[in-house]
């Protein structure tokens, strides 16, 4: 695997020789992936690369048959999602997994309410919301007692975000964040994002969207058939290149160094 990231810094998860097979399908093949903090790390593929296979590993979703998962440098167990969310990973699926009858603030601290004197601490959970999405930049939202189910398709990808990070996450993994969404709400997904890294956590986007990626990304991790075809500063690819690295596992534009030629 080539790796050109002058600058990335110390990984915050190193991923080391993951193999996962379903029966007699080998999904991913020794996939080696350095995830370091304050910068957004994008994951691409094409169809059936194990994009979505690999974050699942990471999630604790899928446990590898082998390899292993370094933590800040220290070998760790993620055996599924409790073991990830204890480590500070949280993952926002493309299908945000909101509840459209609940509010934000009810959906932000769903299974995780907070008590006091035997019943819900009403007044903690809005001021927590509120200062994390305050946080964030987030201000489209009329109100954080709106139920989900009202909000835009860039609102609801905000909320996820946020609630993602309000359990002081370290490592947040978003899959198609800007799918199904339009000119404007995308932008103001991707600036979110980009608030995300500067804020000092590690992110990772799954993203088919290569003019997102580019806009976005200080990273591009490309898979190819389960392996990693190569992980580059995004200022070192043009999208030609990254089509090529999907598609046939090698770019001729990259010289033999790993650079554009």
């Amino acid at each position: 695997m080539t790796e050109v990231c002058e600058g990335a810094g110390p990984s915050l998860l190193s991923v080391r020789g993951v193999i996962k097979e379903f029966g007699p399908l080998r999904a991913l093949s020794g996939v080696d992936l350095d995830i370091p903090a304050g910068q957004v790390t994008a994951l691409v593929g094409d169809n059936g690369a194990g994009k979505s296979v690999l974050i699942k590993c990471i999630a604790g979703i899928h446990v590898p048959e082998a390899g292993e998962f370094l933590w800040q440098g220290e070998p760790v167990r993620i055996r599924g999602p409790r073991d990830a969310a204890a480590l500070g990973i949280e993952t926002v699926y493309q299908d945000l997994a909101l509840c459209d009858n609940l509010d934000v603030v009810q959906n932000m601290f769903l299974g995780r309410e907070p008590l006091r004197h035997w019943a819900l601490d009403e007044d903690r959970m809005e001021a927590a919301a509120k200062e994390t999405l305050h946080g964030l930049g987030v201000t489209t939202l009329t109100s954080v007692r709106q139920p989900v189910g009202s909000l835009s398709g860039g609102q609801r990808q905000a909320v996820a975000i946020a609630k993602a990070v309000l359990w002081h996450s370290k490592l947040v993994i978003m899959d198609e964040p800007t799918a199904a969404l339009g000119v404007q709400q995308t932008e103001v997904v991707l600036r979110l994002i980009r608030r995300l890294a500067e804020r000092g956590l590690a992110v990772v986007v799954v993203s088919h969207n290569l003019n997102d990626v580019f806009a976005v990304a200080d990273r591009i991790a490309v898979l190819y058939l389960g392996r990693m075809a190569g992980v580059y500063a995004t200022r070192e690819l043009t999208k030609e290149a990254v089509v090529e690295l999907m598609t046939a596992g090698c770019s001729e534009r990259l010289g033999s160094a790993g650079v554009l030629s």
